[in-house]
């Protein structure tokens, strides 16, 4: 059983017609009262607890929870449902995410993908359920928008990604300025894991590597921050 707590995390999830509920209310200041009236809307079923309880529930709690009975916020679909389902669609965007393990991170990532029209996230093992409301509050609720599918060989998905006429680009410190490569058309860009980058059979299925030229004295940017800043080239180039 989990709960969501972050106000941005709860009105995103009901927003997006996703299952949810029941909103368990203990107190409700000016903000909660806002997603409360939301919910009705909704008609999502409303139960009033009292705050001892609720802390209980939802810790970090700001006098609202809602249940979840899923870990995703967002209807999953397949790597091959999505390829199948481009068409003749000639740009698309995909983020392949290799071992971000850091759930604040994974949602900072998520938010980003929100805002620079990413069409799919694509990971190994997206995340632990203990995790997804860390998630969900990290991304301002964006995982209830921003489709994710789940793949058991990265590499595989790269190849099947190919085929479908889509460039790899891995993001590297050594790689070509990214503002000089044309990122138009079909394309997916690799993130590697905190502290442990692209992994070897993953970065062999690159057709090359893009870098964020920096000045800086410590040795590279925060994952989520590279990929804020890699998305906003891709759609900079395709505005």
């Amino acid at each position: 059983m989990m709960y969501l707590t972050g106000f941005h995390a709860i009105e995103e999830r009901i927003k997006s017609g996703n299952p949810c509920g029941p909103l368990l209310v203990a107190k409700a200041g000016p903000r909660a009262k806002e997603i409360v009236t939301l919910a009705v809307n909704n008609k999502i079923r409303l139960e009033r607890t009292g705050t001892f309880e609720l802390d209980g529930i939802a810790p970090d709690n700001r006098g609202i929870a809602l249940h979840v009975d899923d870990d995703s916020g967002k209807a999953d679909i397949t790597l091959d449902s999505f390829i199948s389902g481009l068409g003749e669609r000639k740009n698309a965007l995909v983020l392949v995410l290799d071992e971000i393990t850091d759930p604040h991170n994974y949602g900072a990532i998520l938010r980003c993908c929100d805002q620079f029209a990413v069409d799919l996230v694509v990971s190994r093992n997206r995340r632990n359920a203990k995790h997804a409301a860390i998630i969900s509050q990290t991304s301002a609720g964006a995982v209830s928008w921003v489709a994710q599918a789940e793949t058991p060989n990265l590499v595989r998905g790269c190849e099947d990604l190919k085929e479908a006429g889509f460039w790899i680009y891995g993001a590297d410190m050594e790689g070509e300025p990214v503002y000089e490569k044309d990122l138009s058309g079909r394309t997916a860009l690799i993130l590697g894991g905190e502290g442990t980058g692209i992994s070897r059979l993953l970065r062999e299925t690159c057709d090359g590597f893009i870098g964020i030229p920096s000045s800086g004295r410590i040795d590279s940017l925060n994952v989520s921050v590279a990929a804020g800043i890699l998305l906003y080239e891709v759609r900079r180039q395709r505005a």
